[in-house]
């Protein structure tokens, strides 16, 4: 990206978010982000804030649009430390532990909370939320994120950032197509239609690549990525209606509906593009967008770069959308999507700036400077607050944006949280191990009953009371498991 490009984004940016605040605190003058700027202004005194963000596309926000604009509002510096995701739960425990007091605000995978609070890596929020008056502002952040991801143990350590939710996209054009719907109600007695079980999916799926391989579409994709795979994993799992642990603490991961899961995917694999054992983020998106596959499960940018919104030099990477206006939207089989990941911001316990630093995030995470991130055309921020899904400026991104956020807010309503426990990474990378072996061509069985044992001793060497307190407080929250 030119620095002349940087500079005229930023100019427009910082004129608009000025703009915005000055109207604001015109007809209010106690907006959450006013307030943040006018008390940062009195304590900044050329003070530097560090913040500890993923690496990569999503930097590009604090970089050259939300950091850059707090520092023309406040003086407040803002430097920018760029991580890669899988390392950041280390970083950020080592340097808790170190002490060092390097980082200042966080962002955090909602699941990493319960491990970092009982660390004491994480500042407790609610003094300073109520001193700057945003606890009214928190409760408009859609309930899912606002009542699961924001709190440990009854307070307040993070705010929901980032509305990560697993959607369905389809093909349109091909589910409407008058002669597949009439060969696949005359083969399946039903109409064709986006999948709302798995069952149908398979059908679907199969009947589609037959009838269209030729023309280079298939009947799906999907991440088979063990990192993503994890993701998919969890939530196809309890949508069979699959139980982590028993009340004991003993892995379930190794049931029927674990094997279920697992056979089912190596099955699906056939009637998908050709290495779709390898699909990533980026490898699943071009399958999709280039037209090649009649539907997928993702996170919510794809919905933005099949429509073509997505203009910016920085988004290059992402081939020329040929689905545009062909896209529709739904919830995925079950009913009952993954909250995959996403991100909450926090202050770090040994920050020596812990009040800016909270003041940053109250202003990041606030009703209009949140708006503007969850539309920028480079962000991977998604819509968490009420006013994001009915926002007229976001319904006007494309034709369809009104049925992509329903899908969204939809979604946020069912969603699945991922599973949090002390020690998660363990866990989860056992299971990503697991997916690995499948692709190697293991049995199913096999692979959970090692994932299981994996899953076992990992409970014991936490301790299984400590443990199953940690679980069972996850498990009593209403995104834990499908509600019946």
């Amino acid at each position: 990206m030119s620095f002349q490009f940087k500079k005229f984004q930023l100019s427009c940016a910082t004129a608009l978010a000025t703009a915005m605040l000055l109207a604001t605190g015109a007809a209010n003058a106690q907006s959450a982000a006013q307030r943040a700027v006018d008390a940062a202004k009195k304590m900044c005194n050329g003070k530097t804030i560090t913040i500890v963000w993923e690496a990569g596309l999503q930097s590009l926000d604090p970089k050259n649009f939300s950091g850059p604009m707090w520092e023309k509002l406040t003086s407040c510096k803002i430097n920018v430390v760029e991580v890669p995701t899988a390392e950041m739960f280390t970083k950020i425990m080592q340097e808790f532990r170190a002490g060092t007091g390097a980082y200042d605000a966080l962002n955090v995978i909602p699941s990493w909370m319960p491990d970092l609070v009982q660390a004491g890596a994480l500042e407790p929020l609610d003094a300073m939320v109520d001193k700057y008056a945003f606890r009214d502002e928190l409760q408009k952040i859609a309930p899912t994120y606002r009542d699961n991801q924001m709190k440990v143990n009854g307070k307040i350590y993070g705010f929901p950032d980032d509305g990560d939710v697993f959607v369905m996209y389809y093909r349109k054009d091909i589910f409407a197509d008058p002669a597949l719907r009439k060969d696949f109600k005359a083969k399946f007695n039903y109409d064709l239609a986006p999948p709302t079980t798995w069952k149908q999916f398979s059908e679907i799926g199969g009947f589609l690549t037959e009838k269209l391989k030729a023309k280079g579409v298939y009947g799906a994709s999907q991440f088979r990525e063990p990192g993503y795979g994890n993701f998919m994993f969890q939530e196809r799992f309890r949508n069979e209606g699959g139980k982590f642990f028993d009340s004991n603490m003993k892995a379930l991961i190794n049931g029927p509906e674990g094997v279920k899961v697992l056979t089912e995917w190596r099955n699906e694999n056939k009637f998908m593009p050709p290495g779709v054992e390898k699909f990533g983020f980026v490898e699943n998106l071009a399958t999709f967008v280039k037209g090649e596959s009649a539907m997928t499960i993702s996170w919510p940018p794809y919905g933005r770069f099949a429509a073509g919104y997505i203009k910016d030099e920085a988004m290059k990477w992402v081939p020329e959308s040929k689905v545009a206006g062909k896209v529709g939207y739904a919830l995925p089989p079950g009913g009952h999507p993954e909250l995959a990941a996403g991100f909450a911001l926090s202050v770090a316990s040994s920050s020596k700036n812990k009040e800016l630093a909270y003041l940053f995030i109250q202003w990041l995470n606030s009703e209009e400077i949140s708006m503007q991130r969850v539309q920028l055309p480079y962000a991977l921020r998604d819509p968490f607050r009420d006013s994001h899904f009915t926002s007229k400026e976001y319904l006007a991104k494309w034709p369809d944006a009104k049925d992509y956020l329903g899908a969204l807010q939809a979604g946020s309503k069912t969603g699945l949280l991922d599973l949090s426990l002390i020690q998660t990474d363990k866990y989860e990378e056992a299971l990503r191990q697991g997916i690995s072996r499948l692709w190697a061509g293991e049995d199913p069985k096999k692979i959970l009953d090692d994932v299981a044992k994996s899953w076992d001793e990992t409970t014991q060497k936490v301790g299984v009371e400590k443990q199953k307190a940690v679980y069972n407080a996850w498990a009593a929250k209403g995104g834990a498991y499908p509600k019946k």
